[in-house]
């Protein structure tokens, strides 16, 4: 019994240490505007700003996902840290645009790092026939984590001191904590190499793995592409049309959509892949639509609605997704394959929401948004048409 306490403690401090990187991912959300109003850019340059974070996450997924498996998971987690401390220092230090852009690209390469290795190290922590808490305990950190950010450095900007220093300087000290905490965690890799045997590895599509990738992907990029707006440029929608300047509320709402999808994730473990997957793109499609209503009418109701139910289809189809591509594909290929399918994920954070930065100055930000909106709607509904024509393959 002593034995599973311990066992449990170590997962749980692992998951702290995984909320800490993630949260620091997100917490710049709800600062956007004052930066905005510091060095005086346009809504294209917050959507690229944001969108260096994706760049990040894809060069490590190509370059070095396989590191944790290769050097350990501490050594690479202690990477992680060290670049989110380095992210931090950049928004410490910013005076110009050029500053966060390093941070937030600094930002990516911790997160790429941190998601698969923290995952399988909590996991691995947990004690024997734990797998199904660790697996809980992993997706709570994760999506957790990204909710902690901007309700964190919402509540420090909106009533204390400092709104851009004090949010990263209590992350840096919190990074800080989690380098000693990972000081009494053991390694779980047994036999691990130098740094010099990571190598970048490709994502790969086996022919027969097609049928259920595409509409994954598909599901994927539109669930991702939902929080990449939601957290780069619903801060500053919230101030100019629904006149929330309260950076506390701002952080809130981008908040309740990880949250929110924290709670999909665990239905679709529960509701098995094959129900999940279409159930995700249904409810993913109302959010949006919830969405496209808070546009059109201004109202914050349909904002925190469509928060919530955009993020529980997110979560629901991503898991089931993830599940489906895992099972479909060869062993020695799933690792590939499943780079492939977040590399399709993060494309879906940074392509679609500097489209709508691209079209914000020429229709406005509700015109852009309306029209992201219909093309994720689009794509939602082909996904989830083509689920309900085939059976996709079920975890049971």
């Amino acid at each position: 019994m002593a034995e599973e306490r311990q066992g449990w403690l170590k997962c749980l401090l692992g998951g702290v240490v995984f909320v800490v990187c993630m949260a620091g991912t997100t917490l710049p959300t709800p600062l956007y505007p004052l930066y905005q109003e510091k060095f005086g850019f346009s809504e294209l340059t917050v959507t690229v700003v944001f969108a260096v974070y994706a760049f990040g996450v894809i060069g490590v997924l190509l370059l070095a996902g396989n590191a944790s498996d290769t050097i350990g998971r501490r050594p690479t987690l202690w990477w992680g840290l060290a670049f989110a401390a380095a992210s931090a220092v950049c928004f410490l230090a910013a005076d110009s645009l050029g500053w966060l852009y390093a941070g937030r690209l600094l930002s990516g390469v911790s997160a790429g790092l941190f998601t698969g290795a923290a995952s399988a190290y909590v996991m691995e922590l947990a004690p024997p026939g734990g797998a199904s808490g660790a697996t809980l305990v992993a997706t709570a950190a994760n999506m957790g984590g990204l909710g902690c950010g901007p309700l964190l450095a919402g509540l420090l900007a909106e009533y204390a001191p400092e709104p851009l220093l004090l949010s990263f300087a209590v992350h840096l000290g919190l990074v800080v904590l989690s380098a000693l905490v990972l000081l009494f965690l053991p390694e779980t890799v047994p036999e691990r190499q130098p740094l010099t045997a990571v190598r970048p590895r490709k994502p790969a599509l086996p022919p027969q793995v097609r049928a259920v990738f595409v509409p994954a992907a598909v599901s994927s990029f539109a669930g991702f592409a939902l929080f990449g707006l939601f957290t780069s440029v619903s801060p500053a929608f919230l101030a100019r049309y629904l006149h929330v300047d309260n950076h506390a509320v701002s952080g809130l709402v981008v908040a309740l959509a990880f949250f929110a999808s924290t709670g999909g994730q665990v239905a679709a473990g529960r509701l098995g892949t094959a129900r999940s997957l279409p159930l995700g793109c249904a409810v993913l499609f109302a959010g949006l639509l919830l969405l496209g209503c808070a546009l059109v009418t201004d109202l914050l109701v349909f904002v925190v609605l469509a928060a919530v139910v955009g993020g529980v289809g997110q979560g629901l189809a991503f898991r089931a997704a993830l599940s489906a591509v895992a099972a479909a594909s060869p062993p020695d290929q799933r690792a590939a394959v499943i780079s492939a399918l977040f590399v399709v994920a993060y494309a879906g954070i940074s392509i679609p929401v500097i489209g709508v930065g691209l079209l914000a100055e020429p229709l406005g930000l509700e015109g852009a948004g309306l029209v992201f909106i219909a093309c994720m709607l689009v794509l939602v509904a082909t996904a989830g048409a083509y689920l309900l024509r085939r059976t996709a393959p079920a975890e049971r």
